[in-house]
C-alpha cells in the first residue's frame, strides 16, 4: 500500500479537526470524538481505502488510551496523533494490531510537543488582545481570539502530520520489513501488554463504591447472559439515564424553577 500526497494531507486536516481548541469539532474540548484512536483509525481506513483494517488497528491503539483524560489544560499525551499517523504507518507496513500499538504510542508523546508549541505561541495573541482591550477595540479582540490561533493550530497540526504520513510511512514499512521474526515478535508482545495498562487505569476509576456495582452488572450480562456488547451498551445508557434522573431530582427541580422565573420576569 502506498499513500498519495492528497491522502496524507487529508489525514493531516482531520488531525487538525481533532485537536482540542480547533474551530470546528475540537472546539467542544473533551467531548470531541475525532481525537480518539478508534475513530481516527476508522477515518484513516476510509481515506486509504480499507476502513475495516483501519478500525481494527485504531481499536488496538485506543486501548492504552482508554482512561486518558486531559485535566486542567494539561496534555500528557496526544491520542489523536497516535491514532491518525500510527494507523497510517501500521497499514502501510502491514503489521498486526499489537505491533501497531508499539509503533503508535511514541507518536502520542511527540504530539505533546505540538500542543506545547501551540499553547506557548498563543500567548502572543493574548498580549495583542490586551493592547486592543486598552484601546476598546472589541472587533480586534474577537479577531485575535479566533483567527490567528486557528491558523497557527492548522499549520502546526496539518504540516507535521502530513509530512509524517507521506514520508514516514514508507520508512516505517522498510524498517518493519528489515526486522527478522524475533524483533517483530517482541514488538507484538510489547504491544499486547500495553493495552493492559489502559484497562488497568480504567478499572481503577471503575473500582469505586458508587460504580463497581454497574461493572459487576455488565460482567454478569456478558458472561452469564451472553449478551452482545451493543446490547449491553444500550442497557447501560438506559440505566445511566434513569440513575441520573433519580440521583439529582433536587437540582433539576431547581433548574426548572429558575427557568419558569425567568419566563415570568420576561
Amino acid at each position: 500500500m502506498t499513500i498519495e500526497f492528497w491522502q496524507a494531507a487529508l489525514i493531516g486536516v482531520f488531525y487538525y479537526l481533532s485537536q482540542t481548541g480547533s474551530l470546528f469539532f475540537g472546539c467542544i474540548g473533551s467531548l470531541s470524538i475525532l481525537y480518539k484512536p478508534l475513530v481516527a483509525g476508522t477515518i484513516v481506513g476510509f481515506i486509504l481505502g480499507d476502513p475495516v483494517s483501519g478500525c481494527i488497528i485504531g481499536a488496538a491503539i485506543q486501548l492504552p488510551y482508554i482512561a486518558f483524560i486531559s485535566a486542567g489544560g494539561s496534555q500528557p499525551m496526544d491520542p489523536g496523533l497516535a491514532g491518525y499517523v500510527g494507523t497510517a504507518w501500521a497499514m502501510v507496513a502491514g503489521v498486526s494490531p499489537a505491533a501497531a500499538v508499539t509503533i503508535a504510542l511514541p507518536l502520542g508523546l511527540l504530539g505533546t510537543m505540538i500542543w506545547i508549541a501551540h499553547m506557548t505561541l498563543d500567548v502572543t495573541f493574548v498580549h495583542m488582545a490586551d493592547k486592543a482591550a486598552e484601546k476598546g477595540d472589541l472587533d480586534k479582540i474577537c479577531f485575535l481570539h479566533v483567527w490567528p490561533p486557528q491558523i497557527l493550530l492548522f499549520f502546526l497540526s496539518v504540516i507535521p502530520a502530513t509530512i509524517a504520513v507521506y514520508y514516514g510511512a514508507d520508512a516505517v514499512a522498510d524498517i518493519i520489513a528489515s526486522l527478522s521474526s524475533t524483533p517483530l515478535h517482541v514488538l507484538e508482545v510489547i504491544g499486547g501488554l500495553l493495552p493492559a495498562l489502559g484497562i488497568a487505569m480504567n478499572l481503577r476509576a471503575i473500582g469505586r463504591t458508587g460504580t463497581i456495582p454497574f461493572f459487576i452488572l455488565g460482567f454478569i450480562f456478558i458472561i452469564y447472559f451472553k449478551l452482545p456488547i451493543t446490547a449491553v451498551a444500550v442497557i447501560a445508557a438506559i440505566i445511566a439515564f434513569f440513575y441520573t434522573q433519580l440521583s439529582h431530582p433536587a437540582e433539576e427541580a431547581l433548574a426548572s424553577a429558575g427557568d419558569s422565573t425567568e419566563e415570568e420576569d420576561f
